[in-house]
């Protein structure tokens, strides 16, 4: 299966700075953050030595993973007061801080490519990545408004070519949408 880290950014721009989580609550009396990950996972975010929030660099002092959250200390916040002002406040990564396995891409990258049918055609633009338990699926719009729902599995997505511009799927009958 095609897996890909679902990090946001801005439809069709290749932004460095990408949408990793939200710190969600505090843990701790020390400052620690809860982050929930917009990614495949919180241990993807274990990684990571900095984040930014409010365009401030943070370095990661500590990380780990509990219950699908990120615990987090980060340096500057070492007081739960400081914590909790960050409660809310979305947490960047630098694209430059993850190095990516082959087949897989980041969600922004892939927002507003063509999505071309191997007997339709093509279909539309992708304009939303839904996570669901099965499996990811994509969410393609054409110009008319009609939508498709293609899960991302290899038996219909073909390829991937965000330097093309566009994803080849292969559709069976009942996936469009009204």
């Amino acid at each position: 299966m095609r897996r890909f880290s679902g990090i946001f950014a801005q439809e069709g721009t290749m932004k460095q700075k990408l949408e990793a989580g939200q710190i969600v609550n505090t843990h701790g009396v020390r400052g620690a953050v809860r982050i929930k990950p917009w990614c495949d996972s919180a241990e993807f975010l274990t990684q990571l030595r900095r984040f930014f929030i409010d365009g401030q660099e943070h370095a990661v002092r500590s990380s780990s993973v509990h219950k699908g959250m990120l615990l987090c200390e980060l340096d500057g916040v070492d007081t739960l007061e400081k914590a909790i002002a960050l409660k809310g406040k979305t947490v960047w990564l630098d694209r430059s801080d993850v190095e990516l396995e082959d087949g897989r891409f980041f969600v922004q990258d892939l927002l507003g490519l063509k999505v071309i049918d191997e007997k339709r055609g093509s279909l539309g633009s992708l304009v939303d990545v839904l996570n669901l338990p099965a499996s990811d699926v994509y969410l393609v719009r054409a110009e008319d408004g009609r939508e498709w729902m293609i899960p991302v599995v290899d038996e219909f997505v073909r390829s991937i070519d965000p330097e093309a511009g566009e994803i080849r799927v292969s559709l069976i009958e009942g996936m469009e949408s009204k």
